[in-house]
């Protein structure tokens, strides 16, 4: 995984920390028997004499790493939509648009 500019990334006993301007994550990829390392400009991920499934957590943690660089470089917005079946749902925001009650 490229490493964006702006973004640095440190990775310490399969614990993953990315630090860019719109703040910090971290994550723990320490359930997964695999090997993290940042070289360069790189996060490398890898696995060593994996079956079908431990192949398929490396492409699972390198798109984790890369959704982080993505969150402290750009962020992400969530847009949430109200729907009912049956029941009508009651619903009122307050402050400004930032709490549903």
């Amino acid at each position: 995984v490229d490493i964006p500019k702006g973004v640095t990334v440190v990775c310490k006993a399969r614990t993953v920390t990315v630090t860019g301007p719109r703040g910090k994550l971290e994550r723990n990829f320490r359930h997964v028997q695999i090997d993290i390392r940042v070289v360069g400009k790189q996060v490398q991920v890898e696995v060593w004499w994996g079956n079908r499934k431990h192949l398929a957590c490396v492409r699972t943690v390198s798109t984790h790493i890369k959704n982080m660089m993505i969150g402290v470089t750009e962020g992400y917005q969530y847009n949430m939509r109200l729907v009912y079946a049956h029941f009508p749902i009651i619903y009122k925001i307050d402050n400004d648009d930032t709490t549903l009650e």
